[in-house]
C-alpha cells in the first residue's frame, strides 16, 4: 500500500474518486453534499493507493492556528476490515504534527465513535448533532 500526501489537483482526484465510490454511490450522498466549501486549495488529503489505484482517503484543514479538522475518512467497500481506516488517519496525524498543529477535531458518525476512541480521540461532549445526513459526536485528540 502506497501513501500519497495529496496537495496537487491530480492527486486530490484520487481522494475524490474514493469519496464518490464510498459515499456518493454507497450512501447516496449527493455530490453537492459530499464536496463542500472545505474541498479547496489548502485542504490536505491522504490517499492510500493499491498498485496505483486509490482505495482510502481522508482530508484535513486548518480551523485555528493550533488545530485542524479531520474528516471525510473513507475506505472503499472491498478494502474495508484491513485496518486501512486506521492507516489513513495515522498518516494524516503524522503530517498534521509535521505542520505544527496541536489538536485534531473530528465529527465522528455515531456508529464509528469506538473506532476513533481506539485511535486516541476523546468525546468533547455527548451531544449528537447532524453532519449532512449522519448523526455525529464531536471528538478531539491532542498531539
Amino acid at each position: 500500500m502506497e501513501v500519497m500526501r495529496a496537495e496537487a489537483e491530480w492527486q486530490r482526484a484520487g481522494a475524490y474518486s474514493v469519496r464518490i465510490e464510498g459515499m456518493n454511490r454507497q450512501h447516496h450522498i449527493s455530490l453537492r453534499d459530499e464536496f463542500d466549501e472545505h474541498d479547496r486549495e489548502g485542504t490536505k488529503y491522504i490517499v492510500l493507493l493499491d498498485e496505483g489505484y486509490p482505495v482510502a482517503t481522508c482530508r484535513f484543514y486548518e480551523t485555528s492556528e493550533t488545530a485542524v479538522t479531520l474528516g471525510r475518512v473513507v475506505v472503499l467497500p472491498e478494502y474495508r476490515n484491513r485496518n486501512l481506516g486506521s492507516l489513513v488517519v495515522t498518516e494524516a496525524e503524522k503530517w498534521i504534527k509535521e505542520l505544527g498543529y496541536k489538536e485534531i477535531i473530528i465529527d465522528s458518525r455515531v456508529e464509528v465513535v469506538e473506532f476513533y476512541s481506539k485511535l486516541g480521540f476523546l468525546h468533547i461532549d455527548d451531544h449528537v448533532g447532524k453532519s449532512g445526513s449522519f448523526d455525529c459526536i464531536k471528538m478531539k485528540k491532542g498531539l
